[in-house]
């Protein structure tokens, strides 16, 4: 007849048997379910990779196909009384453009994918250019309201190919119903101002536009 301490010696390999036996049963039961779903489901789960595979392809065959067709980009050529300003823009826009002497802006423009819809409209326009009057320190003071609120930021920029001119980048808030990116600069006695108007334009805006702009300061 066993003692009480053999008992006790006995039962600690005892139950660290029993509980490596259940161990073994629980993760075998897991891995034969696991094999199952996948025996059973194997199919449709790689059906459905390869459909999202497909899927992000051709989104992006499509996204590479736009861009290239927006290439080569168009050119917009400023008057030579006004710094003979020239923007490119993607071949894929259409340009409407207002010059005149005898306005507070002579130059005013607008662009958008296929067809401008009118300056009367209340459309977000994918790039506007305009060649104001108005003195640079003038322009910059109808942001400031905004940029007090917090709803636009204010930077030091320079266009690329003109490095000697130093305006500013305003990001948000524009007025009181457009939002979106727009870059400031001196131009003589005038100002001049590039945006646009949408976030979806902000890739051509920064890609496309702001690095091929020239004039003469």
């Amino acid at each position: 007849m066993l003692r009480l301490e053999e008992r006790g010696s006995l039962l600690v390999p005892f139950v660290l048997v029993l509980l490596l036996f259940f161990g073994a049963a629980g993760f075998g039961i897991w891995a034969f379910s696991s094999r199952q779903d996948y025996k059973n489901n194997v199919t449709p789960k790689i059906a459905a990779a390869v459909a999202v595979a497909q899927q992000q392809t051709s989104s992006q065959k499509d996204n590479d196909f736009a861009q290239a067709q927006k290439q080569p980009l168009k050119n917009y050529n400023g008057p030579s009384t006004y710094g003979s300003l020239v923007v490119k823009y993607p071949k894929t826009w259409s340009a409407y453009v207002v010059s005149s002497d005898h306005s507070d802006t002579p130059v005013d423009g607008y662009f958008q994918p296929d067809f401008v819809p009118g300056i009367e409209s209340t459309t977000d326009y994918a790039l506007r250019v305009q060649i104001s009057s108005t003195t640079y320190s003038q322009t910059m003071q109808q942001f400031s309201t905004y940029v007090k609120s917090g709803t636009t930021t204010v930077s030091a920029y320079r266009v690329d190919k003109v490095p000697s001119d130093l305006g500013s980048r305003i990001d948000g808030q524009l007025t009181s119903t457009k939002h979106g990116s727009m870059i400031v600069l001196p131009l003589r006695d005038k100002t001049l101002k590039v945006w646009t108007e949408a976030d979806q334009y902000k890739t051509d805006f920064n890609n496309n536009i702001l690095p091929n702009i020239t004039f003469s300061p």
